[in-house]
């Protein structure tokens, strides 16, 4: 725990030491202004840490958050971030059986190997073309809507302008992404690698009325402006050490072991009520941007709790001695885990889980889906491990929501039944079973953690272990949003962490947002 100095109050003070509370602290502490990050934890991060899971294993793995598409390459040349990603060659692999037959969906490497891989699983290249308009028009969509996000948040209106396109408005914005999909293609497995990017931690059909999972797809398919998911260089740690290196050096003072327990405020100054290891003090400000969840900013204001969504994902860490052998052996292992490698993921499978993990049971086959980071960035094992071919995987299940762990009388039970059955489902598609390939640790056991929904809110308070806070909203204006969507019923309290609008994901958006509203704020009250 870091000593705090003597300090009457700050400009800001910021709640929570995860990346986009560190986002804003660099800002405003580059914009002159004094600023005080307060962390629960002994370290800074958040979800976007890096951490050596396994005892006596240097493999330092991106624990809880994997890949990068919606961080702006603005935050990162705005801070001078040493920070880099490396794109990857291969986008997926699907593995299926057919007519007895173990074949696949491979994604990438160029288009006449994608021509080719679609025509070798569908009979013909109508799919493929089908493919090719379909992620012709989300690109385009990508183009226009990414730069919003570091901007003033603009209304409906000017949101469906600047996309120009009708056909796409109402694809994305207004009708199920189910319709669309079983518009454009006819395979069940396209189908299905298609709707995935809809329900990457938000638990809901193709068909959902509430367009949830039509947001879900649209904040995976506009990042960067292309759409496409990098590996963080150095594990995702880098970002977050980049960003508090970049905000130190700027003049915030990170303290870390102190706990955030109250916030007074009149709406033109505050104070904040901090614990830590000496007990409890106060420090004032001007503002006070809280990088939380709208459940945790409501505790701390004593407002009512807003009402949770929950999350619906189960992650898996693992280090391999080898990449398991395919039984579809047209493909190579080191292509088909270099990209995401999709598992029970059909368009069929995907509605079953739903359904059944709707009525309150484990989904029979839980789809999943896996990346190797190790692949495509071997500085985050160790020299010795990575001399001997050893890789990191890190699995996503989806459709597993907090309510099947929150309901049994043994959570941890039923986290590794669900654990074994995910496992299962890629087994079947494997020449040898994944359990031959886990590394060990120092003390001889596997090295392979799982997290349930209810795991990552004991460990990172994520309301029922929601990685996006809330449900994700459309990013445009509405009634309650305010002018860069980070506002609160408290003018000087601001909500910059992923429940904000245009938040969710590794980003730092809405730290940005944040920082960008203060500073407007400072500037029109300047004397």
């Amino acid at each position: 725990m870091l000593p705090l100095p003597a300090h009457q109050g700050y400009d800001a003070v910021i709640v929570g030491g995860g990346h986009n509370g560190l986002v804003a602290a660099a800002y405003l502490a580059r914009a002159g202004r004094s600023v005080l990050v307060l962390e629960r934890l002994d370290a800074t991060g958040g979800a976007a840490v890096s951490t050596r899971p396994f005892a006596g294993v240097d493999a330092r793995l991106s624990r809880y958050s994997y890949l990068v598409s919606l961080l702006p390459r603005k935050i990162v040349r705005d801070l001078d971030l040493d920070f880099r990603v490396r794109g990857r060659d291969i986008s997926s692999y699907t593995p299926v059986e057919r007519a007895g037959r173990a074949t696949g969906l491979l994604v990438g490497g160029g288009e006449r190997r994608t021509r080719e891989a679609f025509a070798r699983l569908t009979g013909s290249d109508r799919e493929y073309e089908s493919w090719r308009r379909f992620y012709g028009m989300t690109a385009r969509v990508a183009q226009r809507v990414f730069p919003t996000l570091t901007e003033p948040l603009p209304t409906k209106a000017e949101l469906r302008r600047r996309i120009d396109d009708e056909d796409a408005w109402r694809t994305l914005f207004e009708e199920p992404i189910g319709t669309a999909i079983e518009s454009a293609f006819a395979d069940d497995l396209v189908r299905g690698v298609v709707l995935t990017d809809a329900l990457i931690g938000t638990f809901a059909d193709a068909h959902d009325p509430t367009l949830r999972q039509n947001r879900c797809f649209l904040y995976h398919v506009i990042g960067g402006g292309t759409g496409s998911w990098d590996v963080p260089v150095g594990g995702m740690g880098a970002l977050t050490d980049a960003i508090a290196a970049a905000a130190r050096d700027a003049g915030a003072v990170i303290a870390t072991g102190r706990e955030a327990v109250r916030i007074e405020t009149d709406g033109s100054t505050a104070e904040i009520t901090h614990r830590g290891a000496a007990g409890e003090e106060r420090v004032a400000a001007r503002h006070v941007l809280v990088n939380a969840s709208p459940q945790e900013l409501a505790a701390l204001l004593g407002d009512p709790p807003p009402t949770p969504a929950e999350g619906a994902q189960l992650k898996v860490n693992m280090l391999l001695t080898r990449l398991p052998r395919l039984r579809d052996t047209a493909v190579d292992p080191r292509e088909a885990f270099a990209g995401t490698f999709h598992i029970a993921e059909g368009y069929g499978q995907l509605a079953t889980a739903h359904a059944e993990a709707a009525s309150g049971r484990l989904p029979t086959a839980p789809p999943s889906e896996i990346y190797c980071h190790s692949l495509t960035d071997p500085s985050i094992l160790g020299e010795d491990l990575a001399e001997q071919g050893y890789q990191t995987l890190t699995l996503f299940g989806l459709h597993t929501p907090a309510r099947l762990f929150a309901r049994a009388r043994d959570h941890d039970a039923v986290r590794e039944e669900l654990l074994k059955s995910t496992v299962a489902q890629l087994d079947a598609h494997l020449a040898e079973p994944l359990a031959d390939c886990l590394a060990t640790d120092a003390e001889g056991r596997p090295c392979i953690e799982a997290k349930s929904p209810l795991d990552l809110e004991r460990d990172l308070r994520l309301p029922a272990g929601n990685i996006f806070h809330r449900d994700l909203a459309f990013p445009y204006a509405r009634e309650d949003t305010g002018r860069w969507g980070v506002e609160t019923a408290h003018a000087n309290v601001l909500l910059c962490g992923a429940g904000a609008v245009r938040g969710g994901g590794v980003s730092g958006v809405p730290g940005h947002n944040a920082a960008m509203s203060v500073l407007e704020r400072l500037e029109d009250h300047a004397p």
